[in-house]
């Protein structure tokens, strides 16, 4: 240790500014008391301060994530209805709800079709920084919806459909959106069973360079699935889309509206015992069936099954099927409306005479608009 003899308060050491503020200073044991209890005080208060930061930051983003998640479960689904019917309006309303919620700047809702045309529904303004996004897909109601989802997503513009019995055409009516006046061929007059592949023809030969697509429950195709023949005879290349509900499943679900119990509306054996269609399951074997026509037959279980079966079946020179198994109660959403469907006024079985009941009472509650 050295001394500077012109100051003799001065005093320099080895030790850096640690061993400075160690030492007692010119002021006494006060003065290095306070220093150090400041520079104490300062360092806990950083520490503190950063740890309430960190704790308040994690506690924000867990309260972020959980309103996500919320939004996720609660509105989800009708999000993807509102969306399959392109219902912009309803949309918006369904977004500004979901705004008011704390800490919401923006949300949009965003259709991924192929189309130059995609419907995009905002509200808000989105923050260039300090922004946490999330993402979620939207579906919507069942296994019909979603088939008629992944051809709305892949079929081209100038592609046709055509349907005309059972649920779908009300599906498609609800669901689908053309893209072209001549990309819709829908059979409402009658409901005809079986007009869809010989429909599907005829469309193919008025307008050869379209594809065309046939969408048919197995029902109906089993009504007049012999004009596959006829596809396969004159080359013409029509791609058939078979929903296997294991049934008639549009008429079943009338029926057991009106208490009938969807009578023979199931694939079953008959049960010797009972004497009721309610043996073991019939199973059908569509693909085998497509096949021994001539056209060429896929079975497609799942989404990207069902994505490679139609890329395959477009590239193909002759008439395809492919077999889609779908859920038989997943049914899409009404139109919040009563249909006036008579039922027998004696039957003995109860649950004909409870649905007489309902509609007795619905007709006294019908109202003529025009």
């Amino acid at each position: 240790m050295t001394s500077d003899t012109s100051n003799p308060h001065l005093v320099r050491s080895p030790g850096g500014w640690f061993a400075s503020i160690s030492r007692t200073p010119a002021g006494g044991i006060a003065l290095a008391l306070l220093i150090r209890v400041v520079l104490f005080s300062t360092v806990v208060t950083l520490v503190l301060t950063v740890l309430q930061l960190t704790l308040s930051y994690r506690s924000e983003r867990s309260r972020l994530e959980s309103r996500f998640l919320e939004i996720d479960q609660a509105s989800s689904r009708s999000l993807g209805e509102s969306l399959w019917a392109l219902d912009s309006r309803q949309l918006q309303e369904q977004l500004d709800g979901i705004l008011r919620l704390p800490s919401m700047r923006a949300v949009e809702v965003r259709e991924t079709a192929s189309s130059n045309h995609a419907l995009t529904v905002s509200r808000g303004e989105p923050q260039a920084s300090r922004s946490v996004i999330r993402e979620f897909p939207l579906t919507c109601c069942g296994d019909s919806p979603q088939v008629i989802g992944v051809l709305q997503d892949t079929l081209a513009p100038t592609d046709v459909i055509v349907c005309a019995a059972g649920s779908l055409p009300g599906d498609l009516h609800k669901l689908w959106r053309a893209r072209d006046p001549k990309g819709y061929h829908m059979e409402y007059g009658y409901s005809c069973m079986g007009y869809e592949i010989a429909g599907g023809l005829g469309v193919k030969m008025a307008a050869p360079d379209r594809h065309v697509y046939v969408l048919v429950g197995d029902g109906s195709y089993l009504m007049m699935a012999q004009e596959i023949v006829t596809a396969v005879q004159e080359h013409l290349a029509i791609t058939i889309v078979l929903f296997d509900n294991h049934g008639f499943a549009s008429i079943g679900g009338l029926s057991e509206s009106v208490g009938s119990g969807g009578f023979g509306t199931r694939y079953r054996y008959r049960n010797h015992e009972t004497g009721e269609l309610d043996g073991a399951v019939l199973a059908v074997d569509f693909a085998a069936n497509a096949a021994s026509l001539g056209a060429r037959a896929f079975r497609a279980g799942t989404v990207d099954e069902l994505r490679r079966a139609l890329a395959d079946a477009k590239g193909e020179q002759r008439a395809s099927v492919i077999v889609v198994p779908v859920d038989r109660e997943a049914r899409v959403g009404g139109y919040e409306s009563w249909w006036d469907v008579p039922v027998a006024e004696v039957s003995s079985a109860r649950e004909v005479q409870a649905a007489r009941a309902r509609w007795e009472e619905a007709r006294r509650k019908e109202r003529d608009f025009l």
